[in-house]
């Protein structure tokens, strides 16, 4: 437990029975009155936004989360399967909890995924990832300078805008948070 004037940006705090990311805080002191601590968060299990008001003198507790590096291996079922590059283990992810990380994990990468009091809350992705073109039609020599883009599917299953130049085979750079094209990568 900390006092609501020792919470920080990034900490991650168990509030309301929810885990809460501390994404902007503010301590003011309006004239004569009482300070007011004011945090701006993101639950950690659904994604919402929310805003707390909390006086100086209330505490709140810290959740202590554990990142591991861990392999996509394989899907079964709606649940996925990870395992830890260091002990071997394999745990399974349930579906909802990477229901807008998997489309970006290819199998066999590296991902970091948060643990909290041994179950799987959250992956992270890095901002972009590489990935190959399954599914395109085919480009034509001489496309590579105009703005035209045309729908792409990925080894994941997302689909994506690319340019025309870009084959089935290709190998291309997609950003993580926004799902766009960002380039083609030589292999």
């Amino acid at each position: 437990m900390i006092k609501a004037t020792e919470i920080r940006r990034g900490l991650v705090l168990k509030m309301d029975d929810a885990l809460v990311l501390v994404t902007d805080f503010m301590h003011t002191t309006p004239g004569n009155l009482r300070g007011i601590i004011q945090i701006k968060g993101k639950d950690l299990m659904s994604g919402a936004q929310s805003q707390k008001r909390l006086r100086p003198s209330d505490t709140v507790e810290v959740a202590y989360l554990d990142k591991k590096e861990m392999q996509y291996l394989y899907q079964e079922g709606d649940h996925y399967v990870f395992m830890d590059n260091e002990s071997y283990e394999q745990i399974t992810i349930p579906g909802d909890v990477l229901e807008s990380t998997i489309p970006y994990i290819a199998h066999n990468s590296n991902v970091t995924v948060t643990i909290y009091e041994g179950n799987p809350i959250a992956v992270d992705l890095p901002t972009s990832v590489v990935l190959a073109v399954s599914e395109t039609e085919p480009g034509a020599r001489g496309n590579s300078v105009t703005n035209i883009y045309k729908p792409a599917k990925l080894e994941t299953g997302l689909e994506v805008k690319v340019p025309l130049h870009i084959n089935k085979g290709d190998r291309v750079k997609v950003d993580t948070r926004t799902g766009e094209f960002l380039e083609r990568v030589n292999t």
